[in-house]
């Protein structure tokens, strides 16, 4: 790379694989490598990709991927069309599958050449659906939706885009945020839009089982938040945008705008139809944004899963009329056999040093057709350019080009051990977390949990969980049942759970899938404290017939997600496989969160601990 002008510039290269004898299950063309190269005026560089056999694979029957020999074309270039370096290879040898978890493409730069820094996706992994960011000066600030959980709408900072830390939650208190018993899962708590105006945080937002659209705010992110400001506004996934003569603009699903005022909001004009997308169905999700001259319109559409898409239009006035972007959609994952799936519900913000990103959700799935997410819908970043006067964006891959800035924050601890005055913000609880259902004075240094219900069966049970962030991870924790019953349960609702539970001096496992309850194992346990655990693995599955290894036919294969042993004081009771609590089985917007439950009696909690597998440290609690 050289940069032949007069003044510094940013350098796109990237590298596509190309297949002549591509099939359907092959992608023709794909991107293994990105980097951005700054270049000082008659600077040159070289950079140089290492390309891992992952490159190369294609997803075969049973979502297995597969490396073949035969002739590959590589391409360099700023961009697909055309890049002006090529070069065939042949890979040889004997086909074979790669096993284990994907590795992401990027640069490896040379020894004392370029140094390229780096991100992996997703950088908020987990159920942290619907991102919707803003920046205050060097800091941003980030809002993900909560459905039927609480407390709701998590607010995290950061320093660089890329490292994140919740910094509380702006629906903290009951008054704010009601989850009636008979919420639904994947009720409640929609779409934010988290934006910055006047020295003041707004958020927007819809509360499905309550009033529908409403605002709160606050002086500091994190908090506290005013009481909810309702909106007399109809569509879910609200906007706020101000206008230079102060006016506030609220677009919602359909696509539909209304002037407001958001201090009351009252509707002062509106609401009346603006731009509804490309004719894909659900069109929602609206984000306006003031640039130069235009005021563009992003929306999402093609439905929150496989379909999901990126649109945008432009108008010279927030009331139109609108021009939609002649590449439509900008960023869409759909019919690829790229590793995140489901892209779309995005944000844009531009860095402090001018650049501009994307945030926006995707998904993860494993496992044989229809492939299995099961930490749900999670927060991604994506760089964005300009060209044109329109945004581009994408593909979503699992490592990207850092922004400049680079600040992340000391490792969040494993473990809970319950000592601080207050539950840390990332517990979360089903609706709703009642002041008699849990104590962290009781039993000093430990979190005591009392029955509210007498199952997790049915809305009402005293549970106390966190998001599940990682593929591979374990959770534990120590436990006295004393006379109570309890344990350790991972949930996607009231239908689908498995649990770990000690009680009357026993241990069992229970699964819930729909309408059938079974205990598939269960031992005796000594009186006193025990450790459980849930381990989360993505190798060495078993099939959904069996509770441990077997070696006769089954007829069946080992085509889920993920298998989970459930473990007390070490000694493994039963292994499950994931895919009965995972979205494609649970449906639904939410994703698995893990946690500990009592449905007898009282039950002391000494510690809890989330360990992700080595070398996957990202979105750890709290980080």
């Amino acid at each position: 790379m050289r940069n032949a002008g007069a003044r510094p510039a940013e350098e796109v290269v990237q590298l596509y694989a190309s297949d002549p004898v591509a099939q359907v299950a092959r992608p023709a063309v794909q991107l293994i490598g990105f980097a951005r190269v700054p270049l000082e005026p008659g600077e040159s560089r070289v950079v140089t990709f290492g390309v891992p056999a992952d490159a190369f694979s294609y997803t075969g029957v049973e979502l297995r991927r597969i490396v073949e020999p035969g002739l590959i074309t590589l391409a360099a270039g700023p961009s697909a069309d055309e890049p002006p370096l090529r070069q065939a290879i042949r890979l040889t040898g004997e086909a074979r599958e790669l096993r284990g978890a994907r590795r992401p493409h990027h640069p490896n730069p040379p020894p004392g050449g370029l140094n390229v820094r780096t991100y992996d996706n997703p950088v908020l992994g987990g159920f942290h659906p619907d991102p919707s960011v803003c920046r205050v000066g060097e800091d941003y600030y980030l809002a993900c939706s909560s459905f039927e959980y609480f407390p709701g709408i998590p607010i995290f900072h950061s320093r660089d885009l890329v490292h994140w830390r919740q910094i509380g939650n702006a629906l903290d208190r009951p008054g704010q945020l009601r989850l009636p018993p008979a919420t639904a899962a994947s009720g409640g708590v929609f779409a934010p839009t988290l934006r910055h105006h006047d020295g003041r945080f707004y958020l927007v937002d819809t509360n499905v089982s309550d009033r529908g659209n409403f605002i709160v705010s606050a002086a500091r992110p994190e908090g506290p938040w005013s009481d909810p400001v309702w909106i007399d506004l109809p569509g879910v996934d609200p906007d706020l945008a101000w206008d230079e003569d102060g006016s506030c603009w609220c677009a919602t699903s359909g696509v539909n705008l209304a002037r407001i005022d958001p201090e009351t909001g009252k509707v002062l004009e509106g609401p009346f139809p603006t731009w509804s997308g490309t004719g894909l169905q659900w069109p929602e999700a609206p984000h306006l944004y003031h640039v130069g001259e235009w005021w563009y319109l992003m929306i999402a559409e093609g439905g929150t899963d496989r379909g999901h898409a990126v649109s945008i239009a432009r108008a010279r006035s927030p009331r139109g009329p609108f021009e939609p972007a002649p590449a439509n959609p900008i960023l869409s994952h759909r019919s690829t056999d790229l590793p995140i799936q489901c892209t779309g519900h995005a944000d844009l913000v531009q860095a402090a040093d001018g650049t501009w990103w994307m945030v926006l959700l995707g998904t993860r799935p494993r496992g044989h057709t229809p492939g299995f997410h099961v930490l749900g819908r999670e927060t991604f970043l994506v760089p964005v350019e300009w060209r044109d006067g329109w945004p581009v964006a994408g593909p979503v891959l699992e490592r990207h080009p850092a922004p400049a800035a680079w600040h992340p924050f000391p490792p969040a601890p494993s473990r809970d051990d319950f000592d601080a005055g207050t539950l840390a913000p990332y517990w979360i609880s089903p609706r709703t977390r009642p002041e008699g259902s849990w104590s962290l004075t009781e039993r000093a240094g430990s979190l005591t949990l009392h029955a509210t219900g007498p199952t997790l069966d049915r809305p009402g049970c005293t549970f106390v969980g966190r998001r599940q962030q990682h593929p591979d991870c374990r959770v534990s924790a120590r436990l006295d049942p004393g006379s109570g019953t309890g344990g350790l349960s991972v949930r996607m609702d009231e239908a689908h759970h498995y649990d770990l539970e000690v009680g009357e001096g026993t241990a069992r496992v229970i699964a819930r899938i729909g309408p059938v309850r079974q205990c598939v194992a269960e031992r005796p346990v000594p009186a006193g404290p025990v450790t459980l655990t849930l381990a989360f693995r993505t190798t060495d599955l078993l099939p959904p017939s069996v509770t441990a290894p077997a070696t006769e036919a089954l007829g069946v294969g080992a085509g889920g997600p993920d298998t989970i042993a459930f473990s007390v004081d070490g000694q493994v009771l039963a292994e499950l496989d994931g895919r009965y609590v995972a979205t494609q089985v649970a449906g639904g917007f939410t994703g698995r969160v893990a946690g500990m439950y009592v449905t007898a009696g009282s039950v002391a909690f000494d510690w809890f601990d989330y360990e992700p597998a080595p070398g996957d440290q990202e979105s750890a609690p709290g980080g």
